[in-house]
């Protein structure tokens, strides 16, 4: 693919994903844009729109096919194979992240956790030992990871975000509030719960101010 996908539109890739499996689960067969919008949170135009960047989809008065469709977006998305991730950061975050359920049922396998706290070197999380940080590139090459979730103080991360990219790893999932700086070649989505926050307070004071 030649053109940039913007970070808005692939979220709007997975909220579709998530309205067709639950479609099929349903038994459904087809579905139109419109539903699809209503399940996204976004109009009829815009999902034509965004399945138009990936190559023609449905028939014109048909709506899509509802398990083919699926199968598409599951493939632009990379789930059609799984991703061995390694999680660096074991406190309250990484804890959080690594108990979700919902990331393996999704196709990534958490392979190893590290951390620098020698108190926290050696527990077992489920099937996987905390094993320590000076280890990182060790894992990631012996165990073939994808990609790593950093989970550390900001004032770590960067240093952590280059052991990685040295390593070998092909992408960075980022909870430190911290913009990393890495080559074009590695990808990172920076995830800050703060900004997050912030840009709910604005979105509820303009409502306010508004009414």
């Amino acid at each position: 693919m030649s053109h940039r996908v913007s970070d808005s539109t692939v979220r709007r890739l997975s909220q579709y994903l998530r309205v067709l499996e639950d479609l099929e689960r349903s038994g459904a067969t087809t579905v139109s844009s419109e539903a699809l919008a209503a399940g996204g949170g976004t109009t009829a135009a815009q999902v034509r729109k965004d399945l138009s960047q990936f190559g023609s989809f449905g028939k014109r008065g048909l709506g899509y096919p509802v398990v083919d469709l699926g199968a598409r977006l599951r493939s632009i998305l990379g789930l059609e194979r799984r991703w061995r991730v390694v999680l660096v950061g074991a406190g309250r975050i990484g804890s959080a992240l690594f108990s979700y359920p919902n990331f393996t049922s999704r196709g990534y396998d958490c392979v190893a956790v590290l951390d620098s706290d020698p108190v926290k070197v050696g527990r077992w999380w489920g099937a996987v030992p905390v094993r320590p940080a000076e280890e990182l590139e060790e894992v990631i090459r012996t165990l073939d990871v994808d990609l790593v979730i950093i989970a550390v103080p900001a004032e770590e991360a960067q240093r952590v975000a280059d052991r990685v990219v040295s390593a070998g790893a092909k992408g960075i999932l980022n909870f430190a509030a911290v913009a990393l700086r890495v080559p074009p070649h590695v990808p990172v989505t920076n995830v800050n719960l703060v900004m997050e926050l912030e840009a709910l307070s604005f979105s509820v004071t303009q409502v306010g101010k508004d009414a």
